[in-house]
Order: structure tokens, then sequence, then C-alpha cells
């Protein structure tokens, strides 16, 4: 089968690497074309050369065409991933350092509230330059795959003023299946899932092993595992209440229900490792961009 695939902020190196690896495990995608482009031209040619390597590793024909130039590597692709982050590690600092000196505390700050608005009205507009192009270089029928945060917001933008018919895609629900698996002692792939809800607000409703349900036996299991009741004490506590276990990690699931940063300790939120931090996201980002060397980053609290 022989189609294009077209990435548009390839220099994510996470994104990009993990989805290509997902795509080419499907053997009938093992002869399609494969486009990269990013505005830095650096991290656009690590990321290629490493993708290339995992191909030729796996004994793909497969060449990767990477270039900076945007409208070239769309140019007659069927589908296009989406994984820009506008406005860089910069931006997103002052999404949550600007918010936070009146008093609005956020961990990641990129979906709603005021960060998240502040990045929607960068990353709208770049939407839109992207959708102008796909429009008039892609294929008639291409499908635009968003991974790009404010995800509502953007997928919203891009399907209503746009022109290309787009969905928005999170890894969220994948993670919180392997905490799930792991929470009862199973394997990921004995562990069967329903999700529902929108993006950073979903939901597992229903979990079976062997189809039998298990979806009443997660609280007790997240309660009674070491690590998880410990790092997961807001994802735990929603459970309790609700009955359901969200696909999001501790302190950006408290961002959507800010009575837990209002009204817990710091200790009730989580340690810094249990993500609930405030700019936890943008300071472990900062970090791995260093490569990991340096004074590690500050978690604020506000």
């Amino acid at each position: 089968m022989s189609f294009k695939v077209a990435f548009i902020g390839a220099g994510s190196i996470g994104f990009t690497r993990g989805l290509l690896k997902d795509l080419l495990a499907v053997p009938e995608f093992r002869g399609i074309r494969v486009s990269f482009t990013d505005i830095n031209a650096r991290n656009l040619d690590m990321v290629t050369q490493l993708c290339q390597r995992d191909i030729r590793e796996n004994g793909l024909a497969i060449e990767i065409e990477s270039t900076t130039d945007r409208r070239e590597a769309v140019r007659g692709a069927r589908y296009v991933f989406v994984v820009v982050r506008v406005g860089g590690l910069e931006a997103f600092r002052h999404d949550v350092d600007i918010p936070l000196r009146y008093g609005v505390d956020q961990c990641v700050g990129d979906t709603l509230c005021a960060g998240g608005i502040m990045y929607g009205q960068r990353g709208i507009e770049a939407m839109l330059d992207i959708c102008k192009d796909v429009r008039e270089a892609a294929e008639p029928d291409v499908l635009m795959l968003n991974y790009a945060n404010p995800m509502a917001m953007l997928t919203w933008a891009c399907n209503k003023y746009g022109g290309v018919r787009t969905v928005g895609l999170c890894h969220g629900v994948q993670g919180g299946h392997r905490q799930i698996a792991k929470a009862l002692g199973l394997k990921k792939e004995e562990v069967d899932i329903v999700c529902a809800g929108i993006n950073h607000q979903t939901w597992y409703i229903s979990v079976k092993h062997k189809g039998i349900d298990m979806t009443g036996r997660l609280l007790e299991a997240f309660e009674n595992h070491p690590e998880f009741s410990k790092t997961e004490k807001v994802r735990i506590d929603m459970l309790r209440r609700f009955g359901y276990y969200s696909t999001e990690s501790n302190g950006h699931l408290s961002e959507y229900v800010p009575w837990y940063r209002k009204r817990l300790t710091r200790s009730a939120t989580g340690s810094i490792s249990a993500r609930g931090s405030t700019a936890k996201r943008a300071d472990i980002c900062v970090f791995a961009r260093r490569g990991g060397t340096g004074s590690r980053p500050i978690f604020r609290t506000g």
C-alpha cells in the first residue's frame, strides 16, 4: 500500500519517532512514503537520522523525505500529523508564569484557563497557516491528525475555519491503560478498555480482563499500589468520588478540577514525582533540552 504521510513539527522526537514506529508496525503500511518538516533544521536533521536508523534496522526500504519547506513536505500527502509546539518552551514558560503572578496556579497550562487561552491565541493562527498549505498541496481528501494543544481549540479552528478535515488525538489513553494493567498486576495486552470523554477529560468507563469487568476493582488496586497510591492521589480521589479513572496525570487532572490546587497542600496534590507541582511540565522540558545537565528544575508552588 503506497501513500504519503507528512509530519509537521517533526523535530519533536518523542511524538515523531513514536508515531512513526506505530505506523510502520502495521505490515500494510511498510511501503508508505514519509516526509518530515520543521522550522528547526538542527532538530529536524537529528530526528530524521534517528528515524531513518530505526527504519533500516527493521529492514524497510523507506527513505524519509526531510525538508524545512512545509508546503513541499505536505505535497501529495494523504495524512498529515501535526506535532508542533507553537512558541517553543520559551512561550510555554510564559503561559504558566504570567497567570501565576495573578494567583492562577497551573501544572501544565496547555488546555484551558489563562495558559490554555494564551497558547490557543498563538496556535490557532499557526494552524490556519498550516491548513492553507495542506488544502493547496496535499491530496484532496487529506486527513489531518492533530496532536498539538490546546487540542479542542486547534482542532475546532482547523475544521471550522481551516477547511481541512481534522481529528484531535492524545497519547493519554495509552498511558493510563498501562497504569491500570500494572495496578491490577496484569499484562497490558490482557486488559480491554473503553474510554469516553473529551481531550484531557477522558475516563476509562469499562475495564475488562478475559471478559470479566474489573472497573469496580480499580479503586482498591490503586489505593494499595505502592507507587500509584503516592503519585496519583488526585486521580484516585476522583475515582473514589465518581467511579472512573482518568487518563490524565495527577497534576494535569488537578487543573481541570481546580478545587485540588486551591484547597489541598502540596503533599496532598503529590510530591514532585507525582507531577502535581506548578509549571512541572515546562520545567521538565527545559531540563531535558539541556540534556539532563546542570541544575535540576525548580518546582514552584505558587
